[in-house]
């Protein structure tokens, strides 16, 4: 019985809370910040890492660039059949993309044509090729857009069209036949989808030139000796396998992450400087009260409890809080300014939503690393003077 929750002593832990309510409510408002920067910075980067995942996922296996004076230029497609010879190559895509500045926004569009009869590298594009068909709607003169895209556009006024400027300077009109929907946010928010033959008008690429060429491979473990080979049969090109791609991204998100960990380090000391300074001893005031509840006949174990059920509340109603805000923080208002050290300050690029992805793990990590320290920085000097004769506490 002697375990058995007592309300009293809940009740009392409530009172001594409130009676020192100016140095616990400053306690609870630090904690609550550190919870909530920690659990943020955990929430960005498992949404922008899932993200990068999915990504990473359906990128192409083998991408082809024709080079020239150390830029990407357009290769001739004629390359696609002695590509093709190499064993081990079981398909290859000419693609047509671009991007195209809106100077209006400020912003830059990523155009890809699709064609509805070939081989498509991404499982997205398999899908809009089956269920639009760009030559019909509009009598080819169509497009279907991102959701960041459908955003800008609208601010200026295009919701059912919009004026591309091509490179000898006239306009060409386009309808919005829909809004492109794919798999993740950063490959759909800024993409524009639509034929080739109206994207080789918009950027004036040739029917015999491409961007550059998609290679897919059977057997994927062949990829580097397949790259090798088409290096040495075409060593003005510039291979790009799947796995360079990985190691890019990689790179950028662990520099990226670095900053993070960089205020994931300044939070936690912040953090323990409270716990030393709570572990190192206890007030006069807070001695003199524990000598007094022994002395009226306390226990050990009552004072034990009654101090677990401060520490408890204090640490456990600041994480919640902390959780909750860091929640509404990053999935509804976006992380204003922390998102902004991944994705960059650049306006070059249209909005990028954080996709909710609620991790348990992350949540179990803050909770151990704040709420049973803090308890137990309260529970440690409680004991050492709750073991102490009262009227030696008392004096």
């Amino acid at each position: 019985m002697k375990n058995k929750f007592n309300i009293y002593l809940l009740e009392y832990a409530i009172n001594a809370l409130l009676r020192q309510k100016y140095k616990n409510f400053f306690i609870a408002t630090v904690f609550t910040l550190l919870t909530f920067l920690l659990t943020s910075i955990f929430f960005i980067t498992n949404s922008i890492r899932h993200e990068l995942d999915a990504t990473l996922e359906a990128l192409p296996q083998i991408i082809v660039q024709k080079i020239k004076a150390g830029r990407h230029y357009d290769i001739d497609v004629a390359a696609m059949d002695e590509i093709l010879a190499i064993s081990g190559v079981s398909d290859v895509v000419a693609r047509v993309w671009g991007y195209y500045y809106f100077e209006n926004a400020g912003v830059n569009f990523s155009i890809v044509g699709i064609d509805k009869y070939e081989m498509q590298y991404k499982n997205s594009f398999i899908k809009l090729s089956e269920n639009f068909d760009f030559d019909a709607i509009n009598g080819g003169e169509s497009m279907l857009i991102g959701k960041g895209v459908k955003r800008t556009m609208e601010q200026s006024y295009y919701s059912e069209y919009f004026n591309f400027i091509k490179p000898d300077g006239t306009l060409k009109k386009v309808q919005i036949a829909g809004v492109f929907d794919a798999d993740t946010e950063l490959e759909s928010n800024d993409m524009i989808v639509m034929s080739k033959d109206l994207l080789r008008e918009i950027f004036d690429i040739q029917e015999s030139s491409a961007t550059d060429l998609v290679v897919k491979v059977a057997n994927p473990q062949e990829i580097p000796t397949i790259a090798l080979k088409i290096k040495l049969s075409f060593p003005d090109t510039r291979i790009i396998t799947n796995q360079d791609l990985q190691v890019s991204y990689q790179n950028i998100f662990d520099y990226k992450s670095g900053i993070f960990l960089a205020l994931f380090v300044v939070a936690l000391f912040t953090f323990f400087i409270i716990i030393y300074d709570k572990s190192s001893g206890l007030t006069s005031e807070e001695k003199r009260e524990i000598g007094i509840l022994k002395a009226l006949g306390w226990t050990v174990d009552d004072v034990l409890k009654e101090k677990f059920y401060e520490a408890f509340l204090v640490s456990f109603f600041s994480y919640g809080l902390g959780v909750g805000l860091a929640l509404a923080y990053v999935y509804i208002l976006q992380a204003p300014l922390l998102s902004a050290i991944f994705v960059g300050y650049s306006q070059l690029k249209t909005s990028f939503e954080l996709p909710f992805i609620f991790d348990f793990q992350t949540l179990f990590l803050v909770f151990f690393l704040s709420v049973p320290i803090y308890i137990a920085a309260t529970l440690i000097p409680s004991w050492k003077i709750a073991t102490l004769e009262a009227d030696e506490v008392i004096r």
